[in-house]
């Protein structure tokens, strides 16, 4: 799993005050977080082997952050701690909805040279995170020898990552980014999950505001709506959800039954505040 490290600190508050006021917190998290390491809790739960690259501070919460992750069964020899750097900070606030606060300095991003090819290409499977540069998103693609899975869009480098991509997940407006194609419903995501596959994976799944999760492999595609569930926070939900989809693709499930485990992950995570999932019983 290669992405982001952070401090996850969420608030859950009944209302947001304005200027100058003050609210009570009625509940308070501080987990691992950073979607990176979120991929990885999941994929850790669900009983995959998982090692995480990423970066964090030479402070105290980066060092509790790699313990952390070690204590969730990750491995985390690949982690880097950069010198004079502060660790990731996000501060989830749920009220109604949430609202996200990032303290994300440059030197919490993954270089080129934290990236170990020979790692890499010994990964049955190799999720990237693009809210990395995608030059080091591009290095990593290249080295892999196995599954190669995209979380997102990029900035830059969209067709060469795309063409080392096996699977990708995008929500509707990284959809949108990546295919170039205006979304309004189902059919039109199922157009654009093709035009993104014409440019090398063989499988892709996309949100669509309102509809659910659609899907589109060379054979078929599949339209899951949008689950009956309480949404609490949809912080971690798209986490959860490309864990789940890693790991089932991995067993060797078929696509229609690894995006029905997807939408279940994904689904169970939203029913509580902040990112972290709870795979484990899925």
């Amino acid at each position: 799993m290669v992405g982001q490290i952070a401090r996850d600190l969420v608030l859950v508050v009944d209302e947001v005050p304005g200027p100058g006021g003050a609210a009570p917190v009625r509940e308070r998290r501080e987990m691992l977080g950073g979607k990176g390491a979120n991929i990885a809790v999941g994929l850790a739960q669900l009983g995959a082997p998982v090692r995480l690259v990423g970066v964090v501070g030479d402070d105290d919460v980066g060092e509790r952050l790699i313990a952390r992750a070690a204590a969730d069964g990750i491995e985390t020899s690949s982690v880097v701690r950069r010198r004079d750097c502060a660790t990731g900070l996000i501060v989830n606030v749920v009220a109604d909805g949430w609202r996200y606060l990032e303290d994300l300095p440059d030197g919490v991003l993954l270089r080129e040279t934290d990236i170990d090819a020979d790692v890499v290409a010994g990964a049955g499977a190799v999720v990237l995170q693009l809210q990395q540069p995608p030059e080091v998103a591009l290095k990593a693609a290249r080295a892999a020898r196995g599954r190669v899975v995209l979380d997102g869009s990029p900035e830059r480098l969209r067709d060469e990552l795309l063409a080392c991509a096996d699977v990708v997940r995008a929500d509707h407006q990284e959809a949108e980014l990546l295919s170039g194609r205006k979304i309004t419903g189902a059919d039109d995501a199922v157009r654009a999950a093709r035009e993104v596959m014409g440019h090398g994976p063989r499988f892709v799944a996309v949100a669509v505001d309102g509809v659910g999760n659609v899907f589109v492999w060379d054979s078929g595609d599949l339209v899951v709506p949008l689950g009956d569930v309480e949404v609490v926070d949809t912080t971690g939900g798209g986490d959860a959800f490309v864990a789940a989809l890693t790991f089932a693709l991995g067993r060797g499930d078929a696509p229609a039954e690894a995006a029905r485990l997807a939408v279940k992950a994904s689904g169970d995570t939203v029913t509580r505040p902040g990112g972290r999932p709870d795979l484990t019983g899925l």
